[in-house]
């Protein structure tokens, strides 16, 4: 198969293709002519890389989870703890967008959103930008 049909069948674009065989992640074969040859087994780790990538796993987490898949003689617990370190990460994302959430709200029904220039919004963000200075500095 060509990239076309393997971008075609795996979902990927060829570029993402040819940028997961830069990295080492796919090694397709190489034709006399230069022109790239995938075997079924490259198109089924480009789908199960395509499968990782969309769940949030990075590039290093699919390294793990592409070397553990082609071990048979892998501990599931390997995989298992790539996965519960992902799920952290995720779950830590989801506490810090709720806390953004919840800030944010607060300040948007704070705003009366009306033609005078006082706004709840901006004095938060200009209080934060104050806070992030360096100590000694004055606001201008």
């Amino acid at each position: 198969m060509n990239i076309g049909d393997v971008a075609r069948r795996s979902g990927l674009p060829a570029k993402t293709i040819r940028y997961y065989e830069d990295i080492g992640l796919v090694a397709p074969l190489r034709g006399a002519n230069g022109y790239r040859s995938f075997r079924d087994s490259d198109l089924h780790k480009l789908a199960f890389l395509g499968r990782a990538r969309s769940l949030g796993f990075s590039i290093e987490d699919c390294r793990g989870l592409l070397k553990l898949y082609e071990d048979d003689s892998r501990a599931s617990a390997d995989v298992k703890s790539i996965a519960q370190e992902h799920l952290r990460r995720i779950e830590d994302k989801i506490a810090e967008l709720q806390a953004m959430h919840r800030t944010l709200s607060h300040l948007v029904s704070a705003c009366a959103g009306d033609d005078r220039p006082d706004c709840p919004i901006l004095s938060d963000l200009a209080e934060s930008d104050r806070d992030a200075r360096p100590a000694g500095k004055g606001r201008r």
